[in-house]
């Protein structure tokens, strides 16, 4: 029995290249498996390999843009795969004592998305209305599938754009110049920044989905609202399955705000808006007054706060796109007030989006964060998987109970 229990938890991982699973040589060569993913940027998998006698220099297998595939867990349980992607890199080392090793480098198919930049818009014209712009899941799904991926949007993503959207052309239904400015526009940026963009004043996030097999393992991109989730993925406890963790408060404030300026032609004045989101009392306030700029002087200390913690947004916005761009800046504002790092044994189930809810740290501390980033490593001492969090502003409408945040107390 004790010999069956000590299986379950042997850290074991699979690596396929070509959709067909490595020799037993190259595997048994492969001294540690690492396998990083974000919120920003491509997913990445890095293998080190011992490469006694220059065995695997020139291998076939090896080769850049072979398909790469990682799954990870533990023996006997079925292994998670995480990773679908190509080989882009190899880094040897040739020591003059020792053996010589290789390392491995793959991504996911984003990478794809960051070669090159254009200059295009997304419009549907019409014969009697001139041009209508096109909806933001529509535009993101062009983008997708001229790289070769296949664009999934959660439910709630796609109903808040749509809605979004649909206000804009209403708006400007009756103004072919002021749809013009709506219209989605690709200036110089990469199909990744341009995609990011669009993901960034929706509210998604995007994300590869790496869990499906065959063909189209590695190409499914994901849109995600993450503002509904209310249901932790994984619990950690300070003591127990948490390892370590180390929060970071900012010095963003009790107010953060985000301002942009715009131009009214029809009534030739500049207006400046501001959106502020008060900590002290959950509450989003917005102003909006005409002139250039911001107030320079304030009498109250709260005043000063808020013009402190000011954001002015420096691209180019209108009436009718000004609240996307400024809710998308103010959003990560506010998620990056506190952020922290931590570390716990070996669990695939924590990727990029997950939401932790980690306990034993307190009211302040505790209760759920996202994870921005996870790296995954197997080697010769385990598997451990570290982990970078934000502690969404919204969570604060989620009670401490609900979040597993519960004071600590000291009985002395």
């Amino acid at each position: 029995m004790a010999a069956v229990a000590n299986l379950r938890y042997a850290p074991d991982f699979r690596v396929s290249i070509n959709d067909a699973p490595v020799p037993a040589a190259l595997r048994a060569s492969i001294s540690s498996a690492s396998y990083q993913t974000g919120l920003e940027g491509a997913d990445r998998v890095e293998l080190t390999l011992v490469n006694e006698n220059l065995r695997w220099l020139d291998h076939a297998l090896l080769a850049l843009d072979n398909k790469l595939s990682l799954s990870i867990g533990y023996a006997p349980d079925p292994l998670k795969q995480v990773f679908v992607g190509e080989i882009t890199g190899q880094s040897p080392t040739f020591p003059s004592s020792g053996s010589p090793t290789l390392a491995v480098t793959a991504l996911d198919r984003r990478q794809r998305l960051q070669k090159g930049t254009k200059v295009r818009w997304f419009a549907i014209p019409t014969k009697c209305l001139g041009n209508f712009p096109m909806s933001d899941p529509t535009v993101a799904s062009l983008v997708s599938v001229e790289n070769s991926l296949i664009p999934i949007f959660d439910p709630v993503s796609a109903a808040i754009s749509v809605l979004i959207g649909s206000v804009e052309v209403a708006a400007t239904f009756n103004n072919p110049d002021a749809r013009q400015k709506v219209i989605r526009k690709q200036a110089g940026e990469s199909d990744f920044d341009f995609l990011r963009r669009i993901a960034r004043e929706n509210a998604w996030e995007m994300v590869m989905d790496h869990s499906v097999s065959g063909a189209l393992g590695g190409r499914q991109l994901r849109f995600l609202s993450l503002l509904e989730q209310r249901s932790p993925d994984v619990t950690l406890k300070y003591g127990q399955s948490l390892i370590d963790f180390i929060p970071r408060i900012s010095s963003v404030g009790q107010i953060a705000a985000v301002s942009a300026r715009f131009w009214q032609p029809e009534i030739r004045t500049e207006f400046t808006v501001t959106v502020s989101w008060d900590w002290d009392r959950n509450s989003l306030n917005v102003s909006i007054s005409p002139g250039f700029g911001m107030p320079t002087s304030s009498s109250s200390e709260s005043d000063k706060s808020s013009q402190s913690a000011v954001t002015l947004v420096e691209e180019p916005v209108n009436q009718f796109t000004a609240p996307r761009v400024i809710l998308s800046k103010l959003m990560a504002r506010l998620n990056q007030r506190l952020t922290g790092s931590g570390s716990t044994v070996g669990d695939p189930r924590i990727q990029a989006g997950s939401l932790l809810r980690l306990e034993g740290l307190g009211e302040r501390f505790g209760g759920f964060y996202r994870v921005t980033s996870v790296t995954h490593t197997i080697d010769s001492g385990g598997y451990r998987t570290s982990f970078e969090v934000r502690k969404d502003f919204w969570f604060g409408s989620i009670s401490l109970i609900e979040q597993g945040a519960v004071r600590v107390k000291f009985e002395g």
